[in-house]
């Protein structure tokens, strides 16, 4: 990772602790800690995804999150469907980048486009 951590504001902390936690855990990242109103998620221990209430969400992002293969793309979003994620583009191959690019977006609860992507062959 290019970025050692990144921080989102977020208008309900419960609701997206719920969400983040439920449907990142198929990649392997999970709640690392909780700091002053913050929850950083990583793996490894390392916290490199936060997000706490500010006074105003951020505008809404993107973000992409690696997965080590295909079956957890599909698990993101299934996961984050069921934890009250609206659908943005199911899995599936994304040529438009390159051939391997296997993809699913999904919106969280404050209107950032989620993203779990594999860069792997089937």
């Amino acid at each position: 990772m290019i970025i050692d951590h990144i921080g989102v504001s977020i208008s309900n902390y419960q609701k997206s602790k719920t969400f983040y936690c439920q449907c990142l855990a198929p990649l392997n990242i999970e709640k690392v800690m909780e700091v002053q109103g913050w929850c950083g998620l990583g793996t490894n221990g390392k916290p490199e995804f936060w997000f706490g209430e500010g006074e105003q969400p951020n505008a809404p992002m993107h973000i992409a999150f690696t997965a080590e293969n295909r079956k957890a793309v599909d698990e993101f979003y299934n996961a984050a469907l069921a934890a009250g994620g609206k659908d943005n583009g199911a899995p599936g191959i994304r040529e438009i980048y390159h051939p391997n690019y296997y993809g699913a977006f999904v919106i969280d609860p404050d209107g950032h486009n989620i993203e779990a992507v594999c860069h792997k062959p089937e």
